[in-house]
């Protein structure tokens, strides 16, 4: 598989350590990290370049559908998301945190699907961005995900 597999690989080497010490019992190991992954930390280098899964999705969404089902307009939800998403998450200095609340969707599956809850931190990175679209008739919502830390299959 794609296996996150930070863990997996600090246990390989442990168990490799652990055997070259019994030929050479007066080796030292000492460990050495700048810490520059910035795993499980919500850090701009993960923003910029990504770790892990980068993922876009889009879609339009017909106006009719946003009316009857999320009981809204267009204008109103491409509004808030500037003024809310983008706007309110800038001047709070949010890292990587232009969305509504991806981290609830992500802690979800990654608790559901046996993944490290604690990659939720740089794994919700997200920009929610949405349009008019359609002489204004429809929304188009686009969501990037840059560092999405998942094992996959």
């Amino acid at each position: 598989g794609d296996a996150m597999g930070m863990n997996m690989v600090s246990k390989g080497v442990q168990n490799v350590l652990d055997f070259l010490q019994t030929d050479f019992p007066d080796m030292d190991v000492i460990g050495i990290s700048g810490n520059y992954c910035s795993d499980k930390k919500p850090a701009a280098v993960n923003w910029i370049e990504g770790r892990g899964k980068s993922v876009v999705c889009e879609a339009t969404i017909k106006g009719d559908v946003v009316r009857k089902v999320l009981k809204t307009s267009v204008e109103s939800l491409v509004e808030l998301n500037m003024l809310k998403n983008l706007t309110g998450s800038a001047m709070a200095g949010a890292l990587g945190g232009f969305n509504a609340h991806a981290s609830n969707i992500v802690a979800a599956i990654y608790i559901a699907t046996g993944q490290d809850p604690a990659q939720n931190v740089e794994s919700s990175h997200c920009i929610t961005m949405m349009e008019a679209v359609n002489d204004g008739k429809d929304l188009h919502v686009s969501v990037t995900m840059p560092s999405i830390e998942v094992g996959t299959v």
